[in-house]
């Protein structure tokens, strides 16, 4: 929806950073215990090395996009740091460390409109849609491994959680912000939400489940992207 340069910077700076949490976190979790493997050197050196490649995609970003996506990577600095600090405390299964890497990682749509032609307002609707899916998904996918192992899952919770995530892309909808399709494809996540958690739900293992939450991702994506094709 909005190509360019700075944009191809910005994916590549994502994704570098991404990458670069589990060698940083393996080499501190050496160092904290008093021990130097092979293994640390190599994740200090894999960590060196994507660190370096997503400092330079990101000064090139900004260089490329007069500066603008800063504001996008400015409200995502304080998410990304509170996931890093979970990450380093081995809690990284955590409710607030799981929404918070996800919701800091989502303000990549953000910041690559903003390095285009996107004004603040439409490119900051995105990473809201992309919140209330990361909010709605991690929600149902915690209390569906809960269910399936036989533990309590909260479903009233989640359900609710999925009502919220549809009335929040409805109001950005309203408010021009985000295309009315993707107010249908978030009507199917609650629906899907719905039947996973109910006693007609088909069983899934774990790995199962991710790949059918991709493809769900996915969906969400294309409705986005053909609703502001359509809606212009």
């Amino acid at each position: 929806m909005a190509p360019s340069p700075a944009g191809t910077l910005i994916a590549l700076a994502a994704l570098a950073a991404f990458l670069a949490r589990q060698p940083l976190v393996l080499a501190i979790s050496d160092r904290r215990r008093g021990h130097r493997y092979a293994r640390t050197v190599t994740a200090e050196r894999a960590f060196a090395l994507l660190a370096l490649i997503a400092a330079a995609s990101l000064a090139g970003a900004v260089a490329l996009g007069r500066g603008r996506l800063l504001v996008a990577v400015g409200l995502a600095a304080p998410l990304a740091a509170l996931a890093l600090a979970f990450d380093l405390s081995r809690r990284s299964r955590a409710l607030a460390a799981e929404l918070s890497g996800a919701m800091a990682i989502g303000s990549t749509v953000a910041a690559i409109a903003l390095s285009g032609t996107w004004r603040l307002a439409p490119a900051l609707g995105l990473w809201g849609v992309l919140a209330a899916r990361s909010v709605s998904s991690i929600a149902y996918v915690r209390a569906r491994l809960r269910l399936e192992r036989g533990e309590p899952d909260h479903r009233a919770v989640v359900l609710a959680t999925q009502i919220a995530a549809v009335l929040a892309v409805t109001a950005l909808a309203v408010a021009h912000l985000a295309p009315w399709l993707s107010v249908a494809a978030f009507g199917v996540l609650g629906l899907r939400a719905a039947l996973g958690l109910s006693p007609w739900r088909i069983p899934l293992q774990t790995w199962q489940l991710g790949l059918t939450e991709i493809g769900f991702g996915a969906l969400t994506v294309a409705a986005v992207i053909v609703g502001i094709r359509i809606e212009g």
